[in-house]
């Protein structure tokens, strides 16, 4: 699990307003909180994030948060709790950071990457992703970026469950292990689509059948 260190300052200002300011100064609006502790709104530097989720590929990363208010500098353990982005701009809007203690179980939600060509799909099949994501339970110094799962073998017809994850030493799914996370279903051919192949067939064969007729009634006339 990768860890970094962050500066984030206390802010009083609310409101879209406020936001709308702190985003134009190349600041990211941002709100720090935990089972033992009262929300504090929060200001970060938007290009640091930005580095730091550019570096360690992805969310999940430990931060020492320091945060600097009137009375000095704290510094917190939290990880990014949620991250609301501009789909359009692909910009950060928004961060919630949840303070975390080393020794103490978090529940996060881990992304599941599906590796290489499953043999079905060379072999005409269709590799569908049942499940994204999958919850676990660990210390925060045992949570990974990603699930990374090799799914070559996957034949037409074969299907791939939680329980068929191997998970790393001291992690554990609180989802049960008979959920899908993919399928690999055979290829379909559409009712709608044979209907309408069947369809044009018939008017190519009408059309062919009128040209003769055409050309029968051309030679009696001549």
């Amino acid at each position: 699990m990768a860890q970094a260190t962050l500066v984030a300052r206390v802010r009083e200002e609310k409101g879209k307003g406020a936001a709308r300011k702190l985003r134009k100064n190349d600041q990211v609006p941002a709100v720090f909180y935990g089972p033992k502790t009262e929300s504090v709104m929060l200001a970060v530097d938007y290009p640091e994030l930005a580095r730091i989720l550019k570096e360690d590929s992805g969310e999940n990363v430990i931060l020492d948060l320091q945060i600097q208010s009137e009375s000095g500098t704290e510094t917190r353990k939290a990880i990014i709790k949620d991250l609301v982005v501009d789909t359009i701009k692909d910009t950060y809007l928004h961060a919630d950071f949840y303070e975390i203690s080393m020794d103490r179980e978090i529940t996060f939600n881990v992304p599941i990457r599906l590796l290489n060509t499953p043999v079905g799909v060379t072999n005409g099949g269709i590799l569908q992703a049942i499940r994204r994501e999958l919850t676990v339970s660990c210390l925060p110094d045992r949570l990974i970026d990603s699930f990374e799962i090799d799914v070559s073998a996957l034949d037409i017809g074969d299907s791939l469950h939680i329980k068929d994850i191997e998970l790393p030493e001291g992690i554990k799914s609180t989802e049960e292990g008979h959920l899908t996370i993919a399928v690999l279903a055979a290829p379909t051919v559409s009712a709608v689509t044979e209907e309408e192949e069947e369809e044009a067939e018939g008017e190519e064969e009408a059309a062919a059948a009128e040209d003769v007729s055409v050309e029968a009634s051309e030679e009696s006339q001549e």
